[in-house]
């Protein structure tokens, strides 16, 4: 039987009374120094020929009998050879290198940051769009794993959760970047395998097709009218459309571009190759009401450098509205569209060049609107802009967007056919 009893244990707390050590014998002793909340446990042994000591729980955690026993377990580990203190040590340096080891570890997000900030920034001409797949879909997902845990069962799940929610093409990209990640870490000696490496767009959201919406005139005065009654639809918002339709120019080419890129004196929008998806700078005419629009906008800019700043703090790395902001915003004039089919954003380049197809506009001069390139060989020979048929040709879609605007059709004579220029 031991010698001390919970009696006393509990009185020598009571009192404050402090001490070094009390046997409870077989090698179990209660110490309570001053510095100690409560008692601490101990267990004395001899190792090969040494004193040894070890803690093995407080007072408040083991009572008198848990402690007794566990003194006994370690004593027939002793007897049979085992430095119960060593084995302790070694568990406690093996759970702090755990510890070390994870708090080290490399995640997904680490590699995604790391890889968008060498691969992307500064060398891809919308940094922005693979910003938001990372933020949006990639991080949520899959950025708390360490890089070398994740298995294609969490690309799978990543995508088809993407699927789900209605964005398929929005899953490819996903898929896109993630599995280009994933081989730049490789490049970097971070994994050895890459888990997307086995899955196809037919995996993600399947094969794109071309869409061929395009508005007719009654639906863009649906969509104007819209867009002044929509609940939270802004004037920016609202202006931002309208300049797409009217400059037939890409989304980012507009959400990200700065107003040192316009003259309003000349009327040229100076859009240059970097920031195109061909490479090539264009000069596009600006329409006196599409200068009017510009205006407007930089009124609401309160001096930013960017025809349309960031709104709200939607990333701090980005100062000026990301490419999901058009078409959140778009989603809020469906209320009020009745039955009509729905469009993108993308589509409003297409509405504008079956208009200006509707206007007479000569073909290569509307494809030069969009700053498409001119196929086959008189695309390598004719390096005319058109600029002076470009600007005559947005000038009257420009009239026919403002009767519309307006609420009202409007018959706008076709441009005469013009003789091309090879030069």
């Amino acid at each position: 039987m031991g010698k001390l009893t919970d009696i006393q244990i509990k009185a020598w707390i009571k009192a404050g009374e402090r001490f070094e050590g009390k046997s409870d014998g077989d090698g179990l002793y209660l110490s309570y120094r001053a510095s100690y909340q409560v008692p601490i446990w101990r267990f004395r042994y001899k190792f090969a020929g040494k004193p040894r000591v070890m803690g093995i729980g407080s007072y408040a955690e083991l009572s008198l009998s848990e402690a007794r026993k566990l003194a006994r377990e370690l004593s027939a580990r002793v007897a049979l050879g085992y430095d119960v203190a060593g084995e302790k040590q070694e568990r406690k340096a093996e759970a702090l290198a755990k510890l070390e080891a994870e708090k080290n570890a490399l995640r997904v997000s680490d590699l995604a940051e790391e890889y968008f900030e060498r691969q992307i920034l500064g060398r891809w001409k919308h940094p922005d769009i693979v910003r938001r797949r990372i933020d949006k879909d990639i991080r949520p997902s899959i950025g708390h794993l360490k890089v070398e845990d994740v298995k294609p069962i969490h690309i799978d799940d990543m995508l088809q959760s993407i699927v789900k929610r209605g964005a398929p093409t929005i899953a490819n990209d996903v898929l896109r970047w993630t599995r280009r990640m994933f081989n730049y870490g490789i490049k970097r000696h971070m994994l050895e395998v890459n888990p997307a490496a086995a899955f196809e767009i037919a995996d993600a959201g399947g094969k794109e097709t071309s869409r061929e919406r395009a508005l007719s005139r009654e639906e863009l005065i649906r969509v104007f009218q819209a867009m002044r009654i929509a609940k939270g639809f802004s004037i920016q918002n609202d202006i931002t459309i309208k300049l797409m339709l009217l400059l037939c120019c890409r989304k980012m080419e507009l959400c990200g571009a700065p107003w040192s890129e316009f003259d309003f004196e000349k009327g040229i929008w100076a859009l240059p190759g970097e920031r195109t998806k061909t490479g090539e700078g264009i000069d596009i005419p600006l329409p006196r009401i599409a200068i009017e629009w510009l205006t407007e906008l930089k009124r609401m800019s309160c001096g930013s450098a960017w025809v349309l700043p960031a709104r709200k703090m939607q990333n701090r790395m980005i100062p000026h509205i990301v490419e999901s902001t058009l078409p959140v915003a778009m989603s809020k004039l469906k209320a009020h569209l009745g039955g009509m089919e729905w469009f993108t954003v993308h589509d409003l380049r297409r509405t504008a060049r079956t208009h200006l197809a509707a206007l007479g506009v000569d073909p290569v001069v509307a494809e030069r609107c969009l700053n498409h390139k001119i196929k086959g060989v008189e695309g390598i020979y004719n390096r005319h802009q058109y600029f002076e048929e470009r600007k005559d040709a947005l000038n009257k879609w420009a009239v026919l967007l403002e009767a519309l605007i307006e609420g009202r059709d409007y018959n706008v004579t076709p441009i005469a056919k013009a003789k091309r220029h090879n030069q």
